[in-house]
């Protein structure tokens, strides 16, 4: 499996996690030297992007989690991970790591994120 993301959990609306991904040594290469990001889906809704990080550490994020979300990598690591705080219910949903364009045969079972109010 190329990419294995955790860290999901329910949390109380305001709350925080902080979800992991951790690419193997057959994805070493590619995780290098590729944008990567975090995206999600909520239950019944298209998969879309919530923020990016270039192989040097530019990020961008969706106007959404814009200011309530961090992502940030170790290329030594091989991980991905993404900070999310003030957590609101419409942050519900399965979240996945891929490269950005994203790698289709990369998609992992993500981690389930649910924010209750």
């Amino acid at each position: 499996v190329p990419l294995v993301e955790s860290g999901g959990g329910s949390v109380q609306a305001g709350g925080s996690l902080r979800l992991s991904c951790v690419g193997s040594r057959s994805s070493r290469s590619n995780f290098l030297g590729s944008t990567m990001a975090w995206y999600h889906q909520g239950l019944g809704k298209q998969r879309d992007r919530v923020a990016t990080i270039t192989r040097d550490g530019s990020t961008g994020y969706g106007d959404s989690v814009k200011g309530r979300f961090t992502i940030s990598r170790d290329n030594a690591k091989n991980t991905l991970w993404l900070q999310m705080d003030n957590l609101k219910p419409e942050d519900s949903a399965v979240y996945y790591c891929n490269t950005h364009p994203p790698i289709r045969p990369w998609w992992g079972q993500g981690t389930q994120v649910t924010v209750s109010s």
